[in-house]
């Protein structure tokens, strides 16, 4: 069975940092795209980061360009998201997200329908 399993959220107050991550099983992801998608209650799901296959792309929704990260693992099967400079507006679950048919970015990255593979998700939260 194909899993993305994501951890590390929690409770941090504005200002603080959280970095997730995305183990997979079941598939080797290490020669695909990866991403980061996000969704507060009410609202649809968002893009929030991608990166290629070796980590030498990537790309980020304009809310969070310079305060997140996106990296592959060593090993390329694991994602990681750093997210530094929190706001209360970053509150919601975050979903890591494969992409089995493609190993470089493209303008499709941020699209859900470009990923296959998705993990459960991690809550978020940020204190004012």
């Amino acid at each position: 069975q194909v899993q993305l399993i994501e951890s590390g959220g929690g409770l941090v107050q504005a200002g603080g940092s959280l970095r997730l991550s995305c183990a997979a099983s079941g598939r080797n992801f290490s020669t695909n795209v990866m991403a980061w998608f996000r969704q507060a209650p009410g609202k649809e799901r968002e893009f929030v980061a991608t990166v290629s296959w070796n980590g030498g792309s990537t790309y980020y929704a304009d809310s969070v360009k310079g305060r997140f990260t996106i990296s592959r693992g060593n090993a390329k099967n694991t994602g990681y998201l750093q997210m530094d400079s929190l706001k209360p507006e970053n509150t919601a679950v975050y979903y890591c997200a494969a992409d089995s048919a493609h190993y470089e970015i493209d303008s499709r990255s941020p699209r859900t329908y470009a990923y296959d593979y998705w993990g459960q998700g991690t809550q978020v939260t940020v204190s004012s």
